[in-house]
């Protein structure tokens, strides 16, 4: 296990619980990019397949936490994206 990997996942996925909250508080996705949420998740499931074909190791959880949350956060994108009182 790559203790740099490691910090760079909770670098890179520090972010997304936050910007789930803040979806589902304001209920307003203006501003989002689904190209942007999908070329995220692509990455995290390639690095899921790399883990589990060549390097399985602890790090593989993080992977999944971070590809959980870009995923709730494009579920709350397709909820609420007809939301009319956004500005």
């Amino acid at each position: 296990m790559s203790i740099y990997e490691a910090g760079m996942m909770i670098c890179f996925g520090a972010g997304w619980p936050v910007a789930v909250f803040k979806t589902y508080r304001a209920k307003c996705v203006s501003g989002k990019s689904r190209g942007f949420s999908y070329l995220v998740i692509t990455g995290y499931v390639c690095g899921i397949i790399h883990k589990i074909l060549y390097n399985m190791d602890y790090v593989i959880w993080l992977y999944i936490l971070n590809l959980f949350f870009v995923v709730l956060d494009l579920c709350l994108y397709y909820r609420y994206r007809h939301n009319s009182s956004c500005n």
